[in-house]
């Protein structure tokens, strides 16, 4: 319900930002540890702004830089994190994480011509 709750509150900044360009950022595998599951989602406007949240902070810059970048290609992202390894310099942060998390990034038309 409040992955739901969440795509709803999301969609509903998105159709207020009609003309401007954004990109929808979907955690779509998780094995082992992370903050954020399945389902969970970030909207990255043309501008950097981001609304919702994939993870506990850890990912959520290089994952703009990704929608950024699809923003201007109009190319969908998969990308993947591993977490995994004991040397915790991988992200320069301590992250309590410790598991591999996918994410799709799929740039959005808000142009409201459906292009």
């Amino acid at each position: 319900m409040a992955d739901s709750v969440e795509l709803l509150r999301l969609l509903d900044a998105a159709a207020g930002a009609e003309g401007r360009r954004a990109a929808l950022a979907t955690v779509v595998g998780v094995e082992g540890s992370a903050y954020r599951h399945e389902g969970a989602r970030m909207l990255v406007f043309e501008d950097g702004k981001l609304l919702g949240a994939i993870s506990g902070g850890c990912l959520e810059a290089d994952v703009r830089e990704a929608a950024l970048e699809a923003i201007r290609s109009g190319q969908a992202r998969l990308l993947r994190y591993d977490m995994t390894s004991d040397d915790d310099e991988l992200w320069g942060l301590g992250t309590g994480c410790n598991g591999v998390v996918e994410v799709l990034v799929q740039p959005l038309d808000l142009s409201g011509s459906g292009r």
